[in-house]
């Protein structure tokens, strides 16, 4: 009885060993596992630009949110983001960032070896430009890891490592110095809503030219320097028609800040009515897509925008 009761007594210690062990390896294991996805999680949290991420995106602990393929840009595009407006994008459709730390003139790029894990530098090689925007624009520089990076305007673009899906923008804001790109290499920003109260014919401070007159959807007017005042003609006919079509008239009370000297609607070569300011005729330009857009401000040497006495602001003397 003695060797019996001895015998079953090693054997439940044995067992209780084993089931102590069994359960610590268990638990341990499950610690493990908990603390690896905390720290993802920690990690992801800190590449969103949430609270503890530098302004590389990386999380508090010095550690960098997984890499991305440097892949190829190919063929650049744009987006329609309706919070962002146009976003530039490669041919796959991932979001394209600048650094505000970097520098277009010179092109330089200031994100080191460690930023690049989180911002990967996206290569120059085979880029072309997103349609609609001049070639002329897409150059390179040389990256802290040494692959040859593409630049758009002279700012140098980036990936970012959290952004898994086209139409993806988790890096915007990033450390107050990370944005998605615009297509010309300016900083993605939202088309500006005409104000509600904007008369026919108005003006608006433009921070480069100074007063200039608006139409009713707040975009530019402009004079062409071949058109007359007396007599009233204008000289832009056929496809130059097209591409900067004519203001029609506008009623005179449906005018602010515009002198009404002068302020009359003439009628064209083809039989429509377009509108003058102190009789010269003028126009809207096909190549403004947004309220603000001066992208006609003196194309050719001879469109410029109008202000509001008519004269073409910013054209030789």
């Amino acid at each position: 009885m003695k060797t019996s009761w001895r015998s079953a007594s090693l054997v439940a210690t044995g067992a209780a060993l084993l089931a102590l062990t069994t359960a610590c390896g268990q638990d341990k294991g499950a610690q493990s596992t908990t603390g690896q996805n905390v720290g993802n999680a920690s990690r992801a949290q800190g590449g969103y630009g949430s609270g503890g991420s530098d302004a590389y995106g990386s999380s508090g602990d010095g550690s960098a949110s997984p890499a991305a393929k440097a892949e190829p840009a190919g063929q650049l595009a744009a987006w329609d983001s309706k919070k962002l407006g146009k976003v530039l994008t490669d041919s796959a459709g991932m979001t394209l960032y600048r650094f505000d730390k970097d520098t277009a003139k010179p092109p330089k790029s200031n994100c080191d070896e460690a930023c690049l894990k989180t911002w990967p530098a996206v290569p120059a090689s085979g880029a072309k430009a997103a349609t609609g925007v001049d070639s002329s624009l897409i150059g390179s520089v040389t990256a802290a890891d040494g692959t040859k990076q593409l630049t758009v305007a002279g700012w140098p673009v980036y990936r970012y490592a959290m952004d898994t899906a086209p139409g993806d923008a988790k890096g915007q804001g990033v450390g107050g110095v990370w944005f998605a790109a615009a297509p010309d290499g300016k900083k993605a920003s939202p088309a500006a809503a005409a104000p509600a109260d904007l008369k026919g014919l108005s003006t608006r401070n433009d921070p480069k030219l100074g007063e200039i007159v608006v139409d009713k959807n707040g975009m530019t007017v402009y004079r062409f320097l071949k058109d007359s005042a007396w007599p009233i003609k204008s000289n832009c006919v056929g496809a130059c028609a097209t591409k900067w079509p004519a203001v029609e008239p506008v009623g005179k009370n449906d005018t602010k800040n515009i002198p009404l000297k002068g302020f009359m609607s003439f009628t064209r070569p083809d039989g429509s009515k377009q509108q003058t300011l102190n009789c010269w005729p003028v126009y809207t330009f096909s190549g403004d897509k947004k309220p603000g857009d001066t992208n006609g401000q003196g194309v050719g040497g001879t469109w410029y925008a109008a202000s509001p006495e008519g004269k073409p602001v910013g054209a030789p003397k």
